[in-house]
Formats: structure tokens, sequence, C-alpha cells
């Protein structure tokens, strides 16, 4: 596999102006930082970052970061995108030591068409798409593919049985956490047309208004007592 490598240059000054032009000169501000360096304010490639992105390892691919003479592998640890144009804003860059293992987030794909869809009328859903592992640099995965082929109704693929090379990485996620499952389809109970068409027929029931005085509490339901007679 051929070595990928982003070029870059250090950063004198900070700033949203200075990050503007830089934007315009085909570069974007990134930091590089992690492992036993200090902190590295550099600009680089733009067009160098989108090719990995683009690839098919996508934000965990190897790469060396080339600037003043020198070469340091790294990956990409965080970035930031203009929401309305797209455009790459700022990249973190996370040196890496190829001796050490690292813990990556992997996405996970699944394939083929599950029985319980096929023969049972169930509907297929994908719950997680990405794992937590840890394992060295070299070692990082594309992906983690997994066959739903034979996941019948009421079934479920976990964590635990994503195909992964014990000696190479270590599952941190939970091994139980559903990636896949094929679950009944819900229909909700309707109503007979005949009591849909008798409630729409009967009419609403008036509102009864109350007029007079109140009762006197704790004497509900009971007569106003008649006023004695005036004797003459």
């Amino acid at each position: 596999m051929a070595q990928i490598i982003v070029e870059g240059t250090p950063r004198a000054s900070r700033g949203k102006n200075e990050a503007k032009r830089l934007r315009l000169t085909g570069q974007v501000p990134a930091v590089l930082y992690g492992g036993k360096g200090g902190a590295v304010p550099l600009a680089v490639n733009t067009k160098q970052l989108l090719a990995i992105f683009r690839s098919q390892s996508g934000h965990n691919t190897l790469f060396q970061v080339s600037y003043e003479g020198q070469q340091q592998p790294a990956i990409l640890k965080d970035w930031l995108v203009d929401p309305l144009s797209g455009n790459l804003l700022h990249v973190d860059l996370l040196r890496v030591a190829m001796d050490v293992r690292m813990r990556v987030r992997v996405p996970v794909h699944t394939f083929g068409e599950p029985a319980g869809v096929k023969q049972q009328g169930g509907i297929f859903e994908t719950v997680t798409r990405e794992v937590e592992i840890e394992c060295l640099p070299a070692d990082i995965p594309t992906e983690f593919r997994m066959d739903v082929s034979e996941l019948m109704l009421g079934k479920q693929l976990r964590a635990s049985e994503i195909p992964l090379d014990p000696a190479k990485m270590k599952l941190l996620t939970e091994p139980e956490r559903i990636i896949a499952h094929v679950v009944a389809l819900r229909v909700e109970e309707e109503k007979p047309a005949e009591a849909v068409a008798a409630e729409a027929a009967a009419p609403a029931e008036p509102e009864v208004i109350k007029k007079g005085k109140k009762e006197v509490e704790g004497e509900e339901g009971e007569e106003a007592p008649a006023k004695p007679e005036k004797k003459k």
C-alpha cells in the first residue's frame, strides 16, 4: 500500500482573517498534537485531506504529516465543516506511535437479504453503525462486514459477533450492543367501518348550562328549605 502524505507548513499567526487567507490558497488551518511532541499549528493541503475523507478507510486512514523536513504518522482526530458551503474549515491531527495501541471507531456494514424479511415479512433495522476497538495503528480495519442472510424474525446480531481478530484487536463496545435485527411490522388496530360511521353520524351532546344559585357545600342534591310564613 502506497504511503499517504499530507503536506503542511507551520503557522506563525492565527485568527479568522488568517484562516480565510489560507483557505483561499488551497490550505486549511490544522493542529498536530499528541504523543511525545507538543502542539504544532500547521497549514495543510486541503485537496490531500479531502482525498483521505473520500478514501475507503476514511477518517481512520493512517498518513504521514510532512513539514519542515520531517514526517510524522498521524490520523484525523477531529474536523470542522461549514454547514452551508460544506467547506473544510479546520482539522485536528493526532500523532500516533506505531508500537502503541490506540482506540478507534470502525464502521459496521451489513450485507445480504435477511430470511426474516424474505420469508416472514419482517422489517430489517440497523441499530448500530460503528463500534469502538483498540489496536495498533497498522491494524486499523477499514470496516467490519456482517452477513445478515440467516437473520430470522425476532433475532439480532450483536457486537460480540463481529468478525475481528482477537490477537490484533480488542472490542471496547459492549458485546451485547445490538448491531441489527429483524422485527415484526407494527399495524395499528383499526375500528370497524360501522363504528366509525356511527361515531361520525352521532350528534354532539349539547352543553348544559346550570342556572340559579350555587349549591351550598355539603348539601349537594338537597332541596332548599321552605321559608317560614310570617305571622300576621
